[in-house]
């Protein structure tokens, strides 16, 4: 967050100015100072302009993301364990084993040290819950008023174990069953009421997360995962289109089986939202024959991210592309896609 220095902020240490971005002592000094300290590793500490990093032969997961979310710290999280985590998550839902990111940092002038160091904090936590490395990145510093305090963008690299094919999101069959990891529309509304500053009673936490560990443990006991997705930006209800349209079935989904915390379910009566469609960053959807679903259910569960796994419905026959919501008083309507965005600014 941008903090004003009445004394001289061009002058001084305790914040981000434009000559850090200019590749002299002062990049020289950001990068010893901050950024070697938290990501060490012989991958990084080579300090060439790629890193090198030894992989098993056979097929590679590569994913990319950016982050803008504001605010930069919210209830349960921050952009940095937000960047780490939905890279590792894309990575882990295609069935591979994170390995290592990279990440490149824009900063605003003026931005305050502190927070800057708050957050590399925070990634190295959560690579480190997650079991990978930060082996590469960039900064670059923007004019105060050209930039938001902090964008992050991360790249990440994974490897499939031998044997190991990877997971698509257009192998949904009909006859599946549909597995939710757990409760949905804690992220997006974590962020929203933080940034409003609303001051509703018992706000929700985000659930940001790596799920690597989920996910192995899952591949590892119920083979035969037919189509897995973390359900981000658009939330479950976008993701079930997505794999909907990809796989060309249709799925069916009882509203009273998807998990909904009570203070989500209040916070989005007041505001007007659809808890089906506010982001997730903790939360895994996965496709599966129906007898493998209580399997896969209680893998899920026996993790500290699975915890209150549900399943949540069915892969239908025909109606390529179209979801449909049995509702909690016995009726149908379609789960389009949203038209726009509830929540801007989340991840």
């Amino acid at each position: 967050m941008l903090k004003a220095n009445p004394s001289s902020p061009v002058q001084s240490d305790d914040f981000i100015r434009l000559v850090h971005g200019g590749g002299g002592s002062f990049s020289k000094r950001l990068l010893e100072e901050v950024f070697l300290p938290a990501f060490r590793n012989p991958a990084l500490d080579a300090l060439n302009d790629s890193a090198i990093v030894e992989v098993p032969a056979g097929p590679l997961a590569y994913t990319t993301d950016s982050f803008v979310v504001d605010p930069l710290f919210f209830p349960g999280g921050d952009i940095g364990r937000l960047a780490v985590c939905g890279t590792v998550n894309d990575l882990a839902v295609v069935g591979a084993r994170p390995v290592a990111l990279t990440a490149g940092f824009i900063l605003e002038e003026g931005l305050a040290l502190d927070d800057l160091k708050r957050v590399i904090r925070s990634m190295k936590t959560a690579a480190d819950e997650a079991g990978v490395r930060i082996v590469a990145g960039d900064t670059k510093v923007v004019q105060r008023g050209k930039g938001d305090g902090i964008f992050i963008s991360t790249s990440g690299i994974g490897v499939f174990e031998a044997g190991r094919r990877p997971v698509s999101g257009s192998g949904a069959k009909a006859g599946d069953a549909v597995v939710l990891s757990g409760p949905v529309g804690r992220h997006g509304l974590a962020v929203l009421l933080s940034r409003e500053n609303l001051g509703l009673r018992n706000p929700p936490e985000s659930d940001v997360a790596p799920l690597n560990g989920l996910v192995a443990a899952l591949l590892e006991a119920v083979p035969g995962i037919h189509a897995m997705r973390d359900a981000t930006r658009g939330g479950l209800g976008v993701v079930l289109n997505e794999i909907a349209a990809q796989s060309g079935v249709g799925i069916e989904i009882d509203e009273t089986a998807v998990p909904v915390p009570e203070n989500v379910r209040g916070a989005c009566e007041l505001l007007g939202f659809d808890p089906l469609y506010v982001a997730n960053e903790g939360v895994l959807v996965a496709f599966a024959e129906a007898g493998r679903a209580e399997a896969l259910a209680g893998v899920m569960r026996r993790t500290p991210s699975g915890a209150g796994a549900a399943i949540i419905g069915r892969v239908l026959e025909g109606q390529a592309g179209r979801v449909v919501l049995r509702t909690a008083i016995g009726s149908r309507r379609i789960l389009d896609w949203i038209s726009g965005e509830q929540l801007p600014r989340i991840c």
